[in-house]
């Protein structure tokens, strides 16, 4: 099995509604994302799919949330913009991206601050 990650990232601002502490007022953060695909196989010219092909489908995702205030775009003007809400968000977009690559989708991370990550697998 061939496991391909790549790093990108975004800025944005949010707010959790509901939640009792600071989190609960507007603020922002520099995301990390990391995304993971991988395939059993390469194709023809051995590789599971071009780095620079992986890393355009994430920067294409993270620039509709990019310099936002995620509170007030879909689907996060119904959901709270948690990093495991944030990390469903870019995996379901990523998935449709990637369904005609040589790849699956294994799974996306959402790093708030360097030590605080949620991490996206998919349904099971």
């Amino acid at each position: 099995m061939f496991e391909l990650k790549v790093v990108s990232s975004f800025s944005a601002a949010h707010y959790l509604r509901g939640y009792k502490g600071k989190c609960e007022n507007l603020h922002g953060h520099n995301w990390k994302v990391e995304v993971v695909v991988s395939n059993k196989e390469l194709d023809s010219i051995g590789i599971v799919i071009d780095f620079k092909k992986l890393k355009e489908a994430a920067e294409n995702v993270l620039k509709e949330i990019d310099h936002k205030c995620l509170n007030d775009i879909s689907p996060f003007d119904e959901k709270n913009p948690s990093s495991e809400n944030i990390a469903v968000y870019v995996y379901n977009r990523l998935e449709e991206i990637l369904k005609d690559k040589n790849c699956s989708l294994r799974s996306v991370s959402i790093w708030e601050q360097d030590n605080s990550q949620a991490v996206y697998y998919g349904e099971e």
